[in-house]
């Protein structure tokens, strides 16, 4: 194998996932994932707290309900960043740096693309985004205010997704840590800053996450532009390679497909939510919120997998990969599993974080009670599908994700959740729909299996 020079310093070896113990470079590359989505759940996380708690409930439901509309834009273009990420880590542990390059420079120059789409659509769309998610009256003003601010500065979310995709390809999960850090810190100073000194309302916290957003993207656009890897980006490069740009499309667009068309699902379930009022839809979010934290190790796990698959896939060594993923689904499951048992046993505390009514408390352990235990399965199928990224192989767990996870809520909820009108329903969908992908996951890995790929 040839190796670039991207791997001759020191520093730079210990990057490269195709060498050394397989379970020490998985966990040592998860941990900053980790932590990393630790303070993105924060960002959030804080938004939410400091509304609920300054501004009042209607501000609170509106900042949460319209998560699910965040999720499905961010999900789309993260699809597109993964899809990157899997090309540029391939080419890295095929030792090709001219390949690294051209994907590198097509990885950025999609993102320019991206950033004008996302924010046209943001500020035009959304006002008929709101009324076909049945927002109500008393928080429609609120929820159209956050989002419009929130993709008036999408250039930040889209870009630091794309460019800590391309780190994160060549095995450095650490720099990302430090700038999600930083300017995770910012947004909680910000977001107080704006609510109780300047009188703002949701237009402050939605201000204080895009400002936060932005300069951690200029960390690591500074960093790439200043790296004497083969990652390194040279502005007078940025152009579509449409070979490249072909790879990433392959396994980028159905990834997107699915994490849109799941937020899409969750879009109808909102909807079906916003039917039980305003008291339903806060605590049901505050509960999604805290959940939020409880996945963190699957996608640290997801995430490691799969750049990890990917680089030994380019390298050639299919005995490296299975002991990767023989390592990772379990311990990913076990990881969410007491993180689940933890929101199980303590959800009233954790939704009356959030706000103290008792019917926003009733309907978040709700929520909370249910979905804790369950959520080892829906572990199992993200790590699953991580791997079959990383593998080249989007298309399969797109189908799976859209089947269990879209088709079998959104047809559930439009015929029995008409007859039988119950906030049960919404939230039992969830354990249901994770069982099923689990069974469909398990035998298809097998498959794979038999076939040689790892």
């Amino acid at each position: 194998m040839r190796v670039p020079h991207i791997f001759h310093h020191h520093t730079h070896a210990q990057h490269l996932m195709t060498e050394g113990p397989v379970a020490k470079r998985i966990i040592t590359f998860a941990i900053p994932l980790f932590i990393g989505q630790l303070f993105q759940q924060m960002y959030n996380t804080v938004d939410s707290l400091i509304v609920g708690n300054l501004v009042g409930d209607a501000a609170l439901a509106a900042v949460t309900s319209v998560g699910s509309v965040v999720y499905l834009m961010v999900g789309f273009f993260m699809g597109f960043s993964m899809g990157a990420g899997v090309v540029i880590a391939r080419d890295i542990g095929s030792g090709d740096e001219k390949a690294v390059s051209r994907s590198v420079h097509t990885t950025v120059a999609m993102g320019l693309v991206a950033t004008v789409l996302m924010t046209l659509l943001g500020i035009f769309g959304t006002p008929l985004i709101l009324r076909w998610m049945g927002t109500p009256e008393d928080v429609f003003t609120d929820a159209a205010t956050y989002l419009r601010v929130f993709f008036a500065g999408s250039i930040g979310l889209v870009f630091y997704n794309l460019l800590v995709g391309i780190l994160q390809a060549s095995g450095d999960s650490l720099h990302p840590l430090y700038y999600l850090i930083f300017s995770s810190l910012l947004n909680v100073v910000l977001d107080y800053s704006f609510i109780r000194f300047l009188g703002m309302g949701v237009d402050g916290a939605a201000l204080a996450t895009i400002i936060g957003q932005f300069i951690s993207a200029l960390l690591v656009l500074r960093r790439l532009l200043k790296t004497d890897e083969a990652i390194r980006i040279v502005p007078s490069k940025i152009r579509f390679d449409f070979a490249k740009l072909r790879q990433i499309i392959h396994i980028g667009l159905p990834t997107a497909l699915q994490a849109c068309v799941i937020d899409l699902a969750n879009m109808m379930i909102q909807s079906y939510i916003n039917s039980f009022g305003k008291a339903a839809m806060a605590g049901i979010g505050a509960a999604s919120k805290v959940e939020g934290f409880c996945f963190l190790p699957v996608n640290a796990f997801g995430m490691a997998l799969s750049t990890f698959v990917a680089q030994n896939l380019g390298a050639g060594k299919r005995d490296r990969i299975k002991k990767g993923i023989f390592f990772a689904l379990p311990a990913a499951s076990l990881a969410v599993l007491a993180a689940g048992t933890v929101l199980f046993l303590f959800s009233p505390a954790l939704v009356g974080l959030f706000n103290q009514d008792p019917d926003v408390i009733y309907f978040g352990t709700l929520r909370g009670r249910i979905c804790g235990l369950f959520f080892c399965l829906c572990g199992f199928s993200h790590v699953s599908s991580a791997a079959m990224r990383g593998l080249g192989k989007p298309i399969v767990p797109t189908v799976v994700m859209l089947t269990c996870w879209c088709a079998v809520r959104v047809i559930t909820l439009m015929t029995i959740g008409q007859i039988y009108h119950n906030i049960l329903l919404a939230v039992w969908i969830y354990p249901i729909t994770w069982t099923l992908s689990t069974i469909v996951y398990v035998f298809y890995m097998r498959h794979l299996r038999k076939q040689g790929l790892f």
